[in-house]
């Protein structure tokens, strides 16, 4: 009876366990392009587990692009399939391209082919962003881009010190949704960050009731942050309908004050 009692247990343990967050990402090499400087960023494409450095496969994206200027290209075909190293020195399929930079804001998004994932008996596809300031022309970095759901910034998303406060909204088909719950997650490529405990990974704030969320960053690097939906329209896997998550992603980028 008390073996039974030992593995029930377990059994509760193991199930109440966190899943580990997913975040599509795209990391430029520059998030601040000033004058005299290279104007050819290069972005970096990855499904990640951000802080554990955990990868996962991905595939050519629906559609990758950039708005600029009001201004929408697609920037597909310049898509280059890499082969990325996770921390436990797995191989995945990830992607880079090259963009050189004009004036102004330049929002880069990308919209992942569905990913299939067993654990959670659904589909994901997150609606990713990252905005990147190009010769000190501070104009468009509010703008949305027009996907099904996003984070539009309420602060602006670069030239931003460890500790400041960051407000986003998030919005489906357009439109603000209040309460939103959004996933936080710094990048972590050397793996120097230790969390203590299993939620220390994932950070969760929620939106008010005009989808504005405030999170402050505490540290010196990346930070993705993820709103998550359902899609009103399934999708089958296995001759079954199943559900279909949309996430909202924005990666914004701080640094040390020295």
């Amino acid at each position: 009876m008390k073996r039974l009692s030992v593995c029930a247990a377990l059994a509760a343990t193991l199930f109440a366990a966190p899943a580990m967050a997913h975040f599509q990402m795209i990391i430029p090499s520059d998030d601040m392009v000033e004058q005299g400087e290279n104007r050819t960023v290069t972005l970096d494409l990855r499904f990640w587990h951000p802080l554990e450095g955990i990868g996962m496969n991905m595939v050519k994206p629906t559609a990758f692009g950039v708005l600029a200027n009001g201004k929408k290209t697609d920037l597909t075909g310049t898509l280059k399939e890499v082969q990325l190293k996770d921390r436990e020195g797995n191989m995945h399929p990830g992607f880079t391209a090259s963009q050189r930079l004009g004036r102004g804001d330049h929002i880069f998004y990308v919209e992942p082919k569905p990913y299939w994932e067993p654990t959670e008996d659904s589909f994901i596809i997150h609606y990713t962003k990252v905005i990147v300031n190009g010769l000190g022309v501070e104009v468009g970095w509010d703008e949305p881009v027009g996907l099904k759901t996003e984070i539009v910034p309420l602060t602006r998303p670069y030239g931003l010190w460890a500790g400041n406060v960051f407000q986003g909204q998030v919005l489906l088909h357009g439109k603000p949704v209040p309460g939103a719950e959004v996933e936080v997650e710094m990048y972590d490529p050397k793996g120097t960050v230790k969390a203590p405990a299993g939620p220390m990974v994932t950070q969760v704030v929620k939106a008010d009731g005009n989808g504005v969320f405030t999170y402050a960053m505490p540290r010196a690097g990346w930070w993705g942050f993820a709103a998550l939906s359902t899609d009103d329209k399934p999708m089958q896997h296995d001759g079954q309908d199943k559900d279909v998550e949309i996430g909202a992603v924005l990666w914004v980028n701080t640094y040390d004050m020295k």
